[in-house]
This record gives structure tokens, C-alpha cells and sequence, in this order.
């Protein structure tokens, strides 16, 4: 998870790293497409030439890790400036570090991509990161994105995609917040509790909010092709994007 300044979410980002363990109990369709972000680049990378992949927000190593499974001849740079995060992520992934298939990088995403050149990545794969920027801040890292991926390159992201439907998306959310109370009152969690409550009200701030149409109509105008959004899971989703020949 990118920390874009804001100090909120360095807090929650500390917190998190001491009880990412909960995640599965607190936000089981985040597991999930964790899994098919990995899956999405298994199936792009059915290749024996060695791919290079860049994740944006590697946090703890959980999606990294199913990069890194993915196929074993990606060569992974994963971003992330929250230096808490990062060292959990370090000593989680250690042997793909020590076998030079894995190197961190500790930008923020938009400063990470700007370092890269043009046409040299295979694959940009995020889980769960791009939903934290400000909408600007979003959009320069779409189009640098679409700079930095080689023709044919793929953007592979699962993530918080609001509903065009703003009542079925309230209604959603109001269910996340009910369990969010349910799992870690029950665990005695309240610190981590209110934490989660603070991030999810940035998420869903007017600043902040991904919303579908914006989100594949932003991808669009960058140049991709062949947009895709699969697999919705309530507020979450699967999208991927092709940068043309």
C-alpha cells in the first residue's frame, strides 16, 4: 500500500503490519483477488522467456508473492514507499531475493514509473493501491503506466472499483462496515478497528472514490485496449488493459 502523505494512512499502514494476519478474516474478497491478480499474470506470462514485472504497492509481500508463483521466470521490482511495509515484505520474500528475482524499490508509485524508461516492462500489476491516490495523482500514474509497459504489455490491477449505482455502492459499503465492527469487536481489536473505519472514509471520499465508468474511461484515454473488468466482488474488482503494438 502507497502512502501518498497522507498521515492517516502511514498510521494504518504501522497498524496493519502488525495485524495483517486479521486481513483474511476482516477483508476475505481482498484475499480472493489477491489470488487472481496472480492467476491474471500466470496466464499472460505462459512463456518461457523471462518476464519483467513491476508492482505498484507491494505492502507485506501477499501480492508479490503470488507474482513471484505466478511463473518462475518473472523478474519482479515491487514499489512501495512505506518502509514498514517493505521490511515486513523483505524478510516475508527473502529466498526470491536472494535468487535476484526480486528487488525493492522505495518511491511512491508516480515517481517509480517517471525513473523508467519508455517501452520496458512487461507487466504493471497493483493490488489494492491505485484506489488510495488522489484523482490527479491517479491519473499521471495511468498514463505513466502506459509509457513505461513495452507494445503488447499488460495492466493487470484488483482493486476497489466503486459502482456507477451509488445506492448499491453505499449499500455494499454499509455491509463492509457492519462486518469490519462484527470480526474485531468480537477480537478485540479496537484500535485496528478505527483505523480501518479512517481508510475506508478516504477511500470513499469525493477526492479519492474509484469509481467504474471513470476508472476504464481514464484507461481508455491513456491508449489502452482490450479493458477489461471481471470477476466484481461486491465494491472489488479484476481489471486488465493492453497497451497496443
Amino acid at each position: 500500500m502507497i502512502n501518498t502523505t497522507t498521515p492517516d494512512d502511514a498510521m494504518f499502514s504501522s497498524i496493519m503490519v502488525q495485524e495483517y494476519d486479521m486481513l483474511k478474516l476482516i477483508c476475505p474478497l481482498a484475499v480472493e483477488m489477491n489470488r487472481l491478480v496472480g492467476l491474471a499474470v500466470s496466464r499472460y506470462a505462459d512463456t518461457q522467456e523471462p518476464l519483467s514485472v513491476v508492482e505498484l504497492g507491494g505492502g507485506t509481500g501477499i501480492t508479490t508473492l503470488s507474482l513471484l508463483t505466478a511463473n518462475d521466470t518473472l523478474q519482479v521490482i515491487s514499489v512501495d514507499n512505506e518502509s514498514l511495509m517493505q521490511a515486513e515484505a523483505k524478510k516475508y520474500l527473502k529466498p526470491w531475493v536472494d535468487n535476484q528475482r526480486l528487488i525493492f524499490c522505495t518511491n511512491d508509485a508516480l515517481s517509480a514509473l517517471k525513473n523508467m524508461p519508455s517501452n520496458s516492462v512487461d507487466i504493471i500489476a497493483s493490488a489494492y493501491t491505485l484506489h488510495n491516490f488522489l484523482h490527479d495523482y491517479r491519473e499521471q500514474v495511468i498514463n505513466e503506466i502506459f509509457r513505461v509497459l513495452k507494445p503488447k504489455g499488460q495492466f493487470i490491477n484488483g482493486d476497489r472499483y466503486a459502482l456507477d449505482d451509488i445506492s448499491q455502492h453505499t449499500r455494499l459499503t454499509q455491509q463492509d462496515i457492519a462486518h469490519f465492527f462484527s470480526v474485531l469487536t468480537k477480537a478485540n481489536k479496537l484500535e485496528l478497528l478505527e483505523q480501518w473505519i479512517v481508510h475506508l472514509f478516504c477511500d470513499e471520499s469525493e477526492n479519492h472514490i474509484m469509481r467504474e465508468a471513470v476508472a476504464l474511461t481514464q484507461l481508455q484515454n491513456a491508449g489502452f485496449l482490450n479493458i477489461n473488468l471481471s470477476h466484481r466482488l461486491e465494491v472489488n474488482a479484476l481489471v486488465t488493459a493492453t497497451k497496443p503494438t
